[in-house]
């Protein structure tokens, strides 16, 4: 293959490699929010926090849920059953990422 083919066939794998990630981003709502919830986030997810309203943070990688209050809305750190966040990447590869 010579070096103009090659360097073709690189850009296709290129944007192909890219549109097969972006297959793999959720669906979000207008307002920034899961459009659904991935089955295995719902059940380690803790009781009481609304699945409704969930988004990935870009700063710290972790899902937050949006809690509707008495007074006012919140975004708070969506928790395990055991308490601990749940994140997409362990806050430990942020923290040295930095």
């Amino acid at each position: 293959m010579n070096v103009k083919g090659y360097t073709s066939m690189k850009y296709v794998l290129l944007l192909g490699g890219a549109l097969a990630l972006a297959g793999c981003e959720a669906p979000l709502t207008d307002e920034g929010y899961l459009k659904e919830v991935p089955e295995g986030l719902a059940a380690i997810a803790a009781p009481n926090q609304n699945l409704s309203a969930v988004q990935i943070s870009a700063e710290d990688g972790c899902y937050w849920y949006r809690h509707d209050g008495p007074v006012e809305d919140t975004l708070l750190p969506l928790r395990a059953k055991d308490g601990r966040p749940i994140c997409t990447v362990a806050p430990e590869t942020l923290e040295t990422a930095m």
